[in-house]
């Protein structure tokens, strides 16, 4: 499983013109999913998400968690995070789970960050184009991968 994550001051997710999602301070979460993810990979990324400390402190050191400021979450499937590039310049998604197996890990992931922060998760809708903007705050961008946990 691999995800990117953006601290935001704000953030939406717009589907045929219709805002589907918003959320003020928080994260933006692009997860992607792979054949072999299981549930602890799922909890390994959620428990980082919710314990990354990359929010702002009152001194201006990030320090604090999306726990402690009482932020919000936006959690966008993407496939596109398992691109193979080294060969041509047509990107491969070899890696990306097919939406039979994606779907249930996507679900599964929602509910174990909702439970992780104690609070409703904000989502995309699998498989939809999506449009997203957002405020990047810092700008903040982390990438975790539960396969290569040294990123």
């Amino acid at each position: 499983m691999r995800v990117i994550i953006q601290r935001v001051s704000g953030c939406f997710v717009s589907i045929k013109g219709e805002i589907k999602s918003n959320i003020g301070t928080g994260l933006l979460v692009l997860a992607g999913f792979e054949n072999e993810d299981s549930e602890d990979d799922l909890l390994w990324i959620s428990r980082k998400i919710s314990g990354l400390r990359i929010f702002n402190d009152e001194e201006g050191v990030m320090n604090l968690s999306i726990k402690d400021i009482s932020g919000e979450i936006l959690l966008v499937s993407q496939f596109t995070l398992h691109a193979k590039t080294k060969k041509g310049n047509r990107p491969s998604y070899i890696k990306a789970a097919k939406p039979e197996i994606a779907v249930p890990l996507y679900e599964k992931f929602i509910k174990i960050c909702e439970k992780e922060i104690g609070k409703e998760i904000k989502t995309g809708e699998f498989g939809a184009d999506m449009q997203i903007s957002l405020i990047n705050d810092g700008p903040v961008t982390i990438i975790l991968d539960s396969k290569n946990k040294d990123l």
